[in-house]
């Protein structure tokens, strides 16, 4: 195991499961991963492999013998009537019948109805009323010659969710992990492999985590199909249920003024609504403007009564176009049906996830490490309801006086629940702080921006803090960085991060010097270019071609290039200089780096394999290992007079599936997720 899982495993023992152990116990079975982890918690929760192995068949033979298929509904009835009793694994709900005042069970698997329960029970469970909820239960059978009476007779019944836990040990096990290994364990606890990811992009990941933490917090997440958008609210938690976007109706919501019945904010925690997205979709405008009170004043209406609840809202779907077209001819909310698409409504969200960041979820994404069974992880985030820390930023930041109170308590309200989530200890760095802080700034401006653009009665807001000094903080989302020109509000000013204008980048250098030259040169121009992670549009030839332009001689030092995908980085860059060079001219590259110590056979083998394939195009490469280990300079030199520095040498893109040749990702660099890097230009004396 890696350091991290024996961590895990110690600080955490019996409450943590290796997570690949899902997939290998679920087979046909149609249940949430919390009710899988919660079997594997009482039996696989344990780093012993023949524990595990025990453990893994022993659920096995549990779902075998106990979960309700649909198919086999018969079987398992026939079963109850002729052993008298059986356990079930089922997903039941109750109704209370005001005819006969009893209140009657429904198997949703097993297909029987009626079945009485007693009040105590539902009082325990209210979620029964309501949704439907999991459950472990004993069935008997009598018959009897009444026709009005059930058979079937409710002997025991036990949610599958935790009864208790310890808080006080969670919080005393959380002291003992850095934050980036906290985070990591986190994104395990959910199921993916943190390795796959950026910082930013776990945060992306873990921001679908606060409407279980934090009361009455409305979420947005828009974005391509694949990304995983759903999984949070249909698998990860007993308190949380996922509804179409289509089902919702005023009474299911929130109550029937009819019966007086609650809806589903008043016992669940979170409400998701899948599918959210699709201009077509007919949308009740009463339930608008019901949404819109209960979102902004937390309380909804029964006719002369006011009810208040404190459910989070997440509402979820697909966009249809890509952001440029997005940002250039309408806006971040165009997929959203015309009755949602409401400038009043939008104003109540609190964060916007940009889904078109979050990468389309692959195979090899998924966990095999060890994270917390999601079910206490869960009664641990339910805890957390109770607290706030939305001004744990004050001893050392100040929001601009221009913030709105709307705004300002959308922010406070993503600040608190991330600190909650990263920080229930307390104890964060004031630079830990200000990441947090700036993301749920970053989050709120989205939803601001866009509300520029659908109604221009909104004034425009300086998102934008003050640090201890004094100095004003400016806070901007990432596609405004990137695509400057689209956002009214920074058209003409030049960013710190991405491609300021004018600039040789902007430029694709695709021509030869054979052919004939564009009209306007790129001016070259010492800089230095800070990017952000989840960037897009950035490829070698638009950053380094324009500086290696001419260039016979070409020096790269890097000593990390080792690995299968850092060879393919460099032979990337060398197809750049093959682009920049006349077809009848030699460049002689030189590649300066590290033997590795352990894979040096394969290391040779790569750049053997490289020089072979150049020579061919008039790219003469060699290269040469240095002695020093220590060695972490990173930099590209021209025999024309340029010097690049880079923080991360060429090792600028995220993960992707190199052997996926139909994704965009794997041909056009442009289409990759940059990791956060920065590079440095410098005119240097031939």
């Amino acid at each position: 195991m890696s350091e991290l899982n024996q961590k895990i495993c110690e600080e955490f023992a019996g409450l943590v499961v290796r997570k690949d152990l899902v997939k290998t116990v679920k087979g046909n079975a149609i249940v949430p991963s919390y009710v899988l982890e919660y079997l594997l918690g009482q039996y696989c929760a344990t780093s012993d492999e023949a524990s595990i192995e025990s453990g893994i068949q022993t659920v096995k033979e549990i779902l075998a013998k106990h979960y309700v298929h649909r198919n086999e509904a018969g079987l398992i009835r026939s079963t109850i009537r002729e052993k008298g009793r059986h356990k079930v694994i089922d997903k039941v709900s109750v109704a209370l019948n005001d005819k006969k005042d009893v209140y009657e069970t429904e198997f949703s698997n097993l297909g029987i109805k009626k079945v009485l329960i007693d009040s105590g029970t539902v009082k325990q469970h209210p979620k029964l009323l309501v949704g439907g909820v999991w459950v472990i239960a004993d069935i008997e059978y009598d018959h009897t010659e009444d026709k009005d009476a059930s058979p079937w007779i409710l002997s025991t019944i036990k949610p599958i969710q935790m009864s208790h836990f310890d808080y006080e040990g969670y919080i005393s096990a959380r002291k003992q992990f850095s934050l980036d290994e906290w985070i990591d364990v986190l994104v395990q606890s959910i199921g993916f492999n943190p390795e796959f990811f950026g910082r930013r992009s776990k945060l992306m990941q873990l921001m679908r985590l606060i409407p279980f933490c934090e009361r009455n917090f409305n979420l947005i997440e828009l974005g391509p199909k694949g990304t995983g958008k759903s999984h949070i609210y249909s698998e990860f938690s007993p308190h949380g249920i996922l509804i179409s976007g289509g089902e919702v109706t005023v009474p299911k919501l929130f109550v029937n003024n009819s019966s007086g019945k609650l809806g589903l904010v008043g016992y669940w925690d979170t409400v998701a609504f899948d599918e959210f997205a699709g201009k077509q979709k007919r949308v009740d405008k009463a339930l608008v403007d019901i949404m819109k009170n209960y979102m902004a004043n937390k309380s909804f209406s029964r006719g002369v009564e006011t009810l208040g609840a404190d459910a989070s809202m997440a509402f979820i779907g697909n966009t249809e176009h890509s952001l440029p077209y997005m940002l250039k001819h309408c806006d971040l909310f165009d997929a959203l049906p015309e009755k949602f698409y409401d400038s009043a409504f939008l104003d109540r969200l609190h964060f916007y996830i940009p889904g078109w960041e979050v990468d389309i979820i692959r195979g090899e994404m998924f966990s095999e490490g060890y994270g917390f069974v999601v079910d206490y992880l869960a009664e641990v985030l339910r805890h957390l309801r109770n607290q706030d820390y939305s001004d744990r930023y004050q001893d050392y930041f100040q929001l601009s006086p221009q913030i709105s109170t709307r705004d300002r308590d959308a922010i406070h309200k993503t600040f608190s629940g991330l600190m909650k989530i990263l920080f229930p200890q307390g104890g964060a760095t004031e630079a830990e702080i200000e990441e947090i802080l700036k993301f749920a700034m970053e989050g709120r401006k989205r939803v601001k921006d866009q509300l520029f653009r659908i109604d221009n009665t909104y004034a425009e807001v300086n998102f934008a803090y003050k640090d201890k000094a004094g100095k004003d903080v400016p806070v901007n989302t990432l596609e405004e960085l990137q695509y400057p020109n689209y956002f009214n509000q920074t058209v003409g000013e030049v960013t710190d991060i991405g491609l300021p204008e004018p600039s040789p980048l902007s430029v694709a250098p695709e021509h030869k010097k054979s052919e004939p030259a564009p009209s306007r040169e790129p001016e070259l121009k010492e800089q230095h270019l800070t990017f952000a992670e989840n960037q897009r549009g950035i490829s070698y030839d638009n950053l380094f071609g324009p500086y290696l332009d001419g260039a016979k001689q070409v020096t790269i030092t890097d000593p990390y290039i080792r690995l299968f995908y850092q060879a393919k980085n460099l032979m990337e860059l060398l197809e750049t200089i093959i682009k920049q060079k006349a077809e009848e001219d030699e460049v002689i590259v030189s590649l300066v780096t590290v033997e590795d110590e352990n894979r040096s056979e394969q290391q040779r083998e790569f750049l053997e394999k490289i020089q072979s394939s150049m020579f061919a195009v008039g790219i003469k490469f060699e290269y040469s290992f240095e002695n020093s280990t220590s060695q972490h300079a990173r930099h590209i030199v021209t025999d024309t007079g340029w010097k690049i520095s880079l923080d991360r040498g060429l090792d600028i893109y995220q993960q992707y599936d190199v052997n996926d040749a139909l994704s965009l990702a794997t041909r056009l660099q442009k289409q990759r997720t940059l990791k956060a890097f920065e590079v440095t230009f410098i005119k240097i004396e031939n």
